[in-house]
């Protein structure tokens, strides 16, 4: 196990993450009703964690989840039905840029980089639930 006390200067990013590994996890998904949930994970937060597969029949898991890399193949194009059951996300990806998801005005989806972003009391809806540690919130 790793330790967490260091002698000398704090290590930097790199040294704790990786050289070249993205600090932030984002996901998506919508419910059928079409609220849309969204999870960002700052890696460099111990409390942080993130949900991959509900519980369910281990036949309906996602079992190619990768650190780093990018998945977008949560639906079906044919009838946007859900290929893996107890997949929790739509999609996700990693990066190294602290972003923020909104919905604007106009019903559009929307990303600030680096400039945090207020979301009003009435935009969020937590999205956990049975069986759910890490539901996102909802817009």
């Amino acid at each position: 196990m790793a330790s967490t006390h260091y002698v000398g200067q704090t290590p930097g990013i790199s040294e704790l993450l990786g050289e070249g590994q993205p600090r932030y996890f984002y996901a998506l998904r919508r419910t059928e009703n079409g609220t849309l949930f969204f999870a960002k994970i700052d890696q460099l937060k111990d409390t942080d964690t993130v949900t991959v597969n509900n519980p369910g029949a281990s036949a309906d898991d996602f079992t190619e989840f990768e650190y780093g890399v990018d998945f977008f193949d949560g639906r079906i194009e044919l009838d946007h039905s859900r290929p893996y059951d107890n997949l929790q996300w739509d999609q996700y990806r990693w990066d190294n840029k602290n972003a923020y998801y909104y919905v604007n005005e106009q019903g559009e989806l929307v990303v600030r980089i680096n400039q945090a972003y207020q979301y009003e009391a009435s935009q969020v809806v937590n999205g956990a639930g049975a069986g759910n540690n890490n539901g996102g919130n909802g817009y």
